[in-house]
């Protein structure tokens, strides 16, 4: 008979959300077979989408789809990495997507309604959705989403994690370009103009703390505050970052935009799960409360 192990287990519960005694008390009638023991569970408990909605997604994909001047990107969130690596939870995400593009819905709801069909469910993609949600038993869901349209387009995925699409005019490699520096410099604006006030007032008030300690006479503490201001701004704004493939290691974004003749009038960044709080299990400390209950009650 197969070894069962603490990883087996974990995989197990992570898919049906049975407790873990059961999950081992499965995976031993299966033979260690997975898909068996998962079916085991499935038989004894039922069905987990009901409780599967209520948990946290915190990981999950980026996918965008561009087709002319119509574009969109959407971020779809699972409960583990090991599900966004999914193939059916994928072409769910890349679906959506090009619904978005294609439909333009107003919300997450009235995208959920438009029609689409996978893996035996359907007839819309919310039914699509609470389907695989009930056969890989972890919870999912579409979290945001942007159309765009009316302009040129260019997108770029960091992997699957981070996405980024441009609006712009001009050159496309230049705009393909300034879509890898956005994912990997991750700017606030395009300009230091239109950096949210809220950012600089955050970064004003650390500065002036930070300019209070050094005891120097007032207008010399402005200065220093000021200049703080001014340097955030042009790390945090496109245009005046220090673009990643600069040759000179000078030359910044918007120097490269004049000298490619092109414009970017907007860019949109998704980094997976970014604002969620996210869950933390101590997987080590429940599998030792769980043998400790079972050996109170033997």
């Amino acid at each position: 008979m197969a070894a069962i192990t603490a990883s087996m287990v974990g995989e197990l519960r992570a898919k049906t959300d049975a407790p873990m005694m059961e999950c081992k008390k499965a995976l031993t009638e299966a033979g260690g077979d997975m898909a068996k023991a998962e079916e085991i569970l499935r038989v004894k408990l039922g069905t987990k989408a009901g409780k599967a909605a209520s948990r946290v997604t915190a990981e999950g994909v980026i996918a965008a789809s561009i087709e002319g001047s119509k574009g969109a990107m959407i971020e779809v969130n699972s409960e583990t990495d090991f599900v966004s690596k999914n193939d059916s939870f994928i072409a769910m995400a890349n679906a959506a997507a090009k619904l978005v593009a294609e439909h333009n819905p107003a919300d997450i709801e009235a995208l959920g309604q438009l029609p689409y069909e996978q893996d035996g469910f359907g007839p819309t993609l919310e039914d699509v959705r609470k389907g695989l949600i009930g056969k890989i038993g972890e919870n999912m869901s579409f979290r945001r989403f942007k159309h765009f349209e009316g302009t040129q387009l260019a997108s770029y995925l960091h992997g699957s994690r981070i996405g980024v699409v441009v609006e712009y005019e001009g050159d496309a490699a230049a705009a393909k370009d300034v879509a890898m520096h956005v994912a990997a410099m991750k700017p606030v604006a395009l300009t230091a103009g239109e950096v949210p006030a809220e950012l600089i007032e955050k970064e004003r008030s650390v500065a002036t703390a930070k300019a209070a300690e050094s005891g120097k006479p007032a207008d010399i503490v402005a200065k220093m505050v000021e200049g703080s201001v001014q340097k955030y701004l042009k790390e945090v704004s496109l245009a005046d970052q220090v673009f990643v493939k600069a040759a000179d290691g000078k030359q910044t974004v918007g120097q490269m935009l004049k000298e490619k003749n092109t414009t970017v009038k907007g860019f949109t960044l998704y980094v997976v799960g970014e604002g969620i709080e996210k869950k933390t299990d101590d997987f080590a400390a429940e599998v030792a409360a769980q043998v400790a209950a079972a050996k109170t009650g033997a």
